[in-house]
């Protein structure tokens, strides 16, 4: 595709803005303000918020914060319903033509760098649809190897894959095994990066929060602290007496799984605590290699502002004239 052609096209392209960045920079306060600046709507691109009564352990935005700014795929899933980017890619598309529809502009706003690129690009995922014998091969492996044994064997087939997936994420670990078997050897990681060449499918503003590396791991540890202050022991409990379990996909996030296991008896309730911390500040450096990674994107460097003020105007200047608003 020639650039004059992809020119035309992304002037007939939707509108987004996209706001991503680790975990605990402050994501949902900057959009909810640039929405009510700009008339805008809120889509989550977070995998766990879609999820009911998962509310603590999510950081899930709360009414008061949403300061009256519509939002999206959030409460969308019950814990026992196995979300995946495919259901996330259908459901996006249709809130941002709705959002339009009502002569908003469409927000995405999250720190799963997946989701985003694959709404972005319009990656197609169907093809990994359908239950397939290796895919349940690969689940009976985790189930009685533990998922080690399959993390492993991703870091010899797919190392670059490998450095952005969590070890215990079975789920995703499986996904790039089974496409690898399927594709007749093309690592998932090619195939994204293949994927991420194509035009991308909104004419979006694309902004993603960093900050100091140490300031930002100790609002983590503070954000874990409330965490446990506001009652997540008490949400795993509940979710646990509904039948949950670590088999469930709602449950192998962050906060989720740790005091799961706590509870199991693993280990004390203070090494849970102190697990999450860690398996959080891990998370936020995967989500930073995987945003640098891609194009055409604004980095806001956090600590270049003195003021919630100069950043917000600063990201709306460069929403408008991106956007010719």
């Amino acid at each position: 595709m020639s650039e004059q052609t992809k020119e035309k096209n992304m002037g007939t392209a939707p509108p987004l803005v996209i706001i991503a960045g680790p975990t605990a920079t402050g994501k949902t306060s900057a959009s909810v303000a640039l929405a009510g600046r700009l008339s805008g709507s809120i889509i989550s691109a977070d995998s766990m918020q879609v999820y009911r009564g998962m509310d603590i352990g999510s950081a899930k935005v709360t009414e008061e914060e949403k300061r009256g700014i519509p939002h999206y795929l959030i409460d969308v899933a019950d814990p026992t319903e196995n979300w995946n980017v495919v259901r996330f890619q259908k459901e996006a598309r249709a809130a941002i033509d709705e959002i339009r529809t009502r002569g908003r502009l469409p927000f995405l706003v999250g720190g799963t760098g997946f989701y985003i690129q694959a709404l972005l690009y319009g990656i197609d995922f169907t093809e990994m649809e359908a239950d397939t014998q290796c895919r349940a091969d690969l689940e009976e492996e985790a189930r009685t190897l533990g998922p080690a044994v399959l993390y492993e064997r991703l870091l010899k087939v797919d190392p670059v894959s490998a450095q952005t997936i969590h070890p215990n994420n079975v789920k995703r670990i499986i996904r790039a095994l089974e496409f690898a078997s399927m594709s007749g050897g093309l690592r998932i990681s090619e195939h994204n990066r293949n994927e991420r060449m194509r035009s991308p499918a909104y004419r979006a503003v694309f902004f993603v929060f960093t900050m100091d590396r140490q300031k930002l791991y100790e609002r983590i540890d503070a954000r874990v602290d409330k965490m446990m202050e506001e009652g997540l022991e008490e949400e795993v409990r509940r979710l646990r007496s509904l039948g949950l379990t670590a088999d469930d996909v709602s449950m192998q996030g962050i906060g989720y799984r740790q005091i799961l296991r706590s509870l199991d008896g693993e280990y004390p309730m203070e090494e849970a605590v102190r697990l999450i911390k860690r398996d959080s500040r891990h998370f936020a450096k995967r989500q930073l290699t995987w945003f640098r990674r891609e194009k055409d994107v604004t980095w806001i460097d956090l600590d270049s502002f003195p003021d919630e003020a100069s950043l917000l105007n600063h990201m709306e200047g460069i929403i408008r004239a991106g956007l010719e608003l």
